[in-house]
């Protein structure tokens, strides 16, 4: 396995690395409520002043950036990930980000008259249109149940697929796209659903909350966040607590555990000319680190 390398530094909790073209990757700084960008030599520049809690990015099927945000979170010293919702916090978006400028558009609020809590993850499947997770919100005593939708990037429509679901935080879909893949934070369980269609997925069947099931998972003190999947197949999962990228094949076998020099490794993104290039984001310590991965990541739908 090769060198974990750190490219940048000095970040407020990053999330949603989006490896571009010209050798930069775009990310989310979810505690500076930002979009940063780094250049193939480690230059940071701001990208976008977003606000809120900044999470998943994707590239749509028009070049523009779509954004996951969270809505905004609280933040006290000593604790680099945050502990409850911000002050202001009203409800969670979906955002579209136009590459050139970084001008923002609020596409989504809500579902079925619902306010959208913690929208985290996304993934664009061939059609154009896209997967999101929505994690839910943690307060002092309760929290929010998340979900799985699915929504298209000019805003006309967005519909519930799965709730409520604990905790959904990252989401992929396998290379035939029949499979999405989101990890479980809480449980530290990896779910599969059966795609049937575009923004269609099996229907639960008996008493099941969800037609998810768990093809995989971590023992100990360990909580799922975002995940990218292998040209091959396989799932990569970042893992917190334990600071691994752990690689699930889709029997739900673990391949390999890899680790990362900080506890938080929140999310994992594939570029470089061979797709070999790992992109890790380390949010405890807020940096951007990159690897030579084993096997070449999935090249991703418009990406």
């Amino acid at each position: 396995m090769s060198e974990v390398r750190i490219l940048a530094t000095g970040f407020g909790f990053p999330e949603g690395p989006v490896a571009m073209p010209d050798g930069s990757v775009i990310l989310t700084e979810i505690r500076n409520n930002r979009c940063s960008r780094v250049a193939p030599d480690g230059k940071v520049s701001l990208f976008s002043a977003t606000g809120g809690g900044p999470n998943g990015l994707a590239v749509g099927p028009d070049g523009a950036l779509y954004l996951c945000n969270n809505g905004g979170s609280r933040y006290v010293e000593g604790h680099s990930m945050g502990v409850a919702p911000h002050p202001d916090y009203k409800h969670g978006f979906v955002q579209r980000l136009d590459r050139t400028t970084g001008t923002l558009t609020t596409l989504y609020i809500e579902c079925d008259g619902h306010k959208l809590s913690a929208p985290n993850d996304l993934v664009f499947d061939k059609a154009g249109g896209f997967y999101f997770t929505d994690l839910g919100k943690r307060y002092a005593r309760h929290r929010d149940h998340g979900g799985l939708y699915y929504a298209l990037p000019d805003g006309s429509k967005i519909v519930c697929l799965a709730y409520p679901i604990l905790s959904p935080n990252g989401c992929g879909l396998s290379p035939d796209g029949k499979t999405l893949y989101v990890a479980d934070t809480e449980g530290s369980r990896l779910l599969a659903f059966d795609v049937e269609g575009p923004g269609v997925i099996a229907k639960s069947k008996g008493h099941a909350p969800h037609s998810g099931r768990v093809i995989g998972g971590v023992p100990g003190p360990a909580r799922f966040d975002s995940l990218a999947v292998l040209a091959n197949g396989n799932i990569a999962v970042a893992t917190l607590t334990t600071g691994m990228i752990t690689e699930f094949a889709p029997s739900g076998k673990i391949v390999r555990e890899v680790k990362m020099p900080d506890i938080y490794p929140t999310n994992i993104c594939f570029g470089g000319p061979d797709m070999r290039t790992a992109y890790i984001t380390l949010s405890d310590k807020g940096q951007l680190a990159a690897m030579t991965w084993p096997e070449p990541g999935l090249k991703l739908n418009f990406n």
